[in-house]
């Protein structure tokens, strides 16, 4: 017979548990929702939300800082492309007006209110406001062509299948439109609406690998453009390309495995000074003495840091390897 502290105890537990079952479930349901939320890509959700192609079509090509008709909305073509093969959806102007502004703030803050010297302000200004967005762009272009090099084998094989069919390839692209997951399903979907718009499929290719930036895309577009003006079968090609990339996948792989032992020794080593200098820095802050006062050190670190920076770039360029 239970006891009333026994009673008491396994109460507790029930509470404990149902509180556990109640944040499992309302884990799951978010998760799932999540994951239907992925499974849709942008264009299909903007189709649903705006209504006409036309209008999508626009909208996704100007968020991508391009013009109605796919070409680059600025003069600075390199910062253009950039923006674009991103795949940052916004306006350009507010995004580099964000990073100028946190800049300057920053700038202001060490210069005025911590009473540092004007040009380590100015560095963080330069910094934070021209440096950083090229870091956060490239980091997110590189992400994203990642993505879309492990999309891109299956697509094609996707086309192939419809091709084998018998159905056109406008109709297999916009069939990869609809099925796959973005980055790969948006810009097939921006594809099969310019060739419903009036363009052809090697130009519309051809626009996709400005935006993308994927070296495979340029193989299609090459392959295309040959097909088009030399006849050939066209489902033989594109599954032989999409053998090729697979393997190119691969190999890129097999190398990254290789070559992880190297690229963490790069990562310590280029660390391991930085660390150990902030943790004196904090731990034993009149270990350097008078030594800041010195006006030799502010020379002194910019030699000691250009050179470090030498180093890991050719630690980096050691490491990386062109396929």
């Amino acid at each position: 017979m239970l006891t009333g502290q026994t009673l008491l105890y396994f109460i507790y537990v029930l509470a404990a548990a149902a509180v556990i079952l109640a944040v499992e479930s309302f884990y799951v349901s978010y998760s799932a929702r999540r994951v239907r939320l992925n499974v849709i890509n942008r264009r299909l959700q903007r189709l649903g939300e705006e209504g006409p192609a036309e209008q999508t079509l626009q909208g996704l090509l100007r968020e991508r800082g391009l013009t109605s008709t796919g070409d680059y909305l600025f003069g600075a073509v390199g910062l253009n492309r950039l923006y674009t093969q991103s795949g940052t959806t916004g306006n350009p102007i507010l995004f580099a007006t964000i990073f100028l502004l946190a800049g300057l703030v920053v700038g202001l803050l060490l210069t005025l209110l911590f009473g540092l010297p004007m040009l380590l302000g100015i560095i963080a200004f330069f910094v934070i406001g021209f440096v950083l967005p090229l870091l956060v762009l490239r980091r997110a272009r590189n992400r994203r062509i990642l993505k879309f090099a492990r999309q891109l084998p299956d697509a094609l094989d996707m086309i192939v299948r419809s091709l084998r069919a018998g159905h056109p390839a406008s109709v297999a692209i916009g069939l990869v439109a609809r099925e796959m997951p973005d980055p790969l399903g948006t810009e097939f979907g921006i594809v099969s609406d310019e060739i419903t718009f009036g363009l052809s499929l090697e130009q519309a290719v051809r626009k996709l690998s400005e935006r993308v930036g994927f070296e495979g895309l340029h193989l299609l577009s090459v392959s295309l453009s040959i097909q088009s003006k030399t006849g050939g079968n066209l489902t033989e090609i594109l599954a032989n390309l999409s053998r090729v990339l697979r393997e190119r996948q691969k190999l890129k792989m097999k190398i990254r495995a290789l070559s992880a032992e190297g690229r963490v020794s790069a990562w310590i080593i280029s660390m391991f000074p930085v660390v150990m200098f902030l943790l004196l820095l904090i731990t034993a802050p009149a270990y350097y003495g008078s030594v800041w006062h010195n006006p030799l050190i502010l020379p002194a670190f910019t030699i000691f840091g250009v050179w470090a920076l030498l180093g890991d770039y050719i630690m980096y360029r050691m490491v990386t390897f062109d396929i």
